[in-house]
């Protein structure tokens, strides 16, 4: 698995993913590479640079973090940093003495061919062309990126029914594998104790996630405008929106806890009553699968949600979509002065564990026909 983002990074997807294919079929991790001047920006990476480049991190999951040489996003060195990465992959798997079955690359990376005969897979997470402005990143570049992962893979996997209809003007045979949630761990939300340092009163609204420039700010005012308890957990981009953000921040019915280690999101979606999703109606959201609006649903909540592909194609009345800041809150207030009714919660966390990150192991184990005969019936 070639992800874009480190295994000692925030828990996304595809560690998930990894975690739950690494129960059948053992898992080789390859970080993004870094280079011996990286901790001079980046202090976790040290740790890193002194341990070992090839690391057991999991049960059935090994990884490997290459070292290249500095400035691997400049245009030269960025291809020496790719040769020195793909050699250092293939050291890997020689030493591991594996057969690998297939090469999973979650990233615009040119990693496909890395391993000679196995299936290479093209694990689409984003629309990137999309997101360049958010990146920072020429679109056009990144438009050849894409163009090549398409052409270069065996097989096409699209996290959303966007990004399938997209790629599939070019690859009719892309599969649809959504983004899944860790049903198992939320479904403990109810029994986690509420945390110490939440204090506002209830019932409260709640969002978990990265305060950033996906989120539409406006509907977040909105549900504050009521009046009614809104708790926000999650890291806070310094770019966005601050003047208002601050504002919103500084309101006496809503508290920022700030990020939260992903062990300790029970006790945080155990002490709201709703979830929010509220992410703005740009090109790069509307590709997106929103993972908050799984989690909620498996820790039993119900979720408002703006309007998105991905929360129209989950088709459950246990998720209500909101086209406006006015409708979000409207929505929000209701939820909130529903009457508690602990067999909807139990058909939430029923929905959500149907959208669980092993269901959706086993559904890229179809795909790639790596599972057993009752994994992918079960998958089907």
């Amino acid at each position: 698995m070639v992800p874009g983002n480190p295994w000692d990074g925030n828990r996304l997807g595809q560690h998930h993913l990894a975690v739950h294919l690494a129960e059948r079929i053992p898992v080789l991790w390859v970080d993004p590479p870094i280079s011996y001047l990286t901790p001079l920006n980046d202090a976790s990476a040290a740790a890193t640079l002194r341990g070992d480049r090839l690391r057991p991190v999991a049960p059935n999951i090994m990884c490997l973090s290459p070292v290249t040489v500095p400035g691997v996003t400049r245009p030269v060195l960025r291809e020496v940093a790719l040769r020195q990465t793909r050699r250092a992959v293939r050291r890997a798997v020689e030493a591991l003495g594996a057969h690998v079955r297939a090469t999973i690359v979650a990233s615009l990376n040119d990693m496909l061919d890395v391993v000679p005969h196995a299936q290479r897979v093209f694990f689409g997470t984003d629309d990137y062309v999309a997101g360049a402005a958010l990146m920072g990143t020429d679109a056009r570049w990144l438009e050849r990126l894409e163009r090549r992962q398409l052409a270069k893979a065996d097989i096409v996997i699209a996290v959303s029914p966007v990004l399938q209809e997209k790629w599939g003007r070019t690859r009719p045979d892309t599969h649809l594998v959504p983004n899944g949630c860790m049903a198992e761990h939320l479904a403990t939300a109810d029994e986690a104790p509420v945390p110490g340092d939440v204090t506002l009163p209830g019932p409260i609204a709640g969002f978990v996630g990265h305060l950033s420039d996906r989120i539409d700010l406006a509907m977040l005012e909105a549900v504050a405008d009521l009046d009614v308890s809104m708790l926000l957990v999650g890291p806070r981009s310094p770019t966005f929106e601050i003047t208002k953000l601050d504002a919103l921040l500084g309101r006496r019915n809503v508290q920022w806890v700030g990020p939260k280690r992903f062990d300790e999101l029970p006790g945080y979606l155990g002490a709201i009553d709703v979830g929010l999703t509220p992410y703005s109606q740009s090109a790069f959201n509307q590709a997106s699968f929103p993972l908050k609006t799984l989690e909620y649903l498996a820790a039993g909540r119900a979720a408002v949600v703006s309007d998105l592909p991905a929360h129209r194609w989950l088709a459950t009345a246990h998720v209500t979509i909101a086209d406006t800041p006015q409708s979000f809150a409207d929505r929000t207030l209701e939820h909130l002065a529903h009457a508690w009714r602990p067999e909807e919660d139990a058909a939430r966390r029923a929905f959500g564990a149907r959208h669980s990150w092993g269901a959706r192991a086993c559904e890229v184990e179809r795909v790639l026909g790596l599972g057993t005969a009752d994994d992918r019936a079960r998958a089907a």
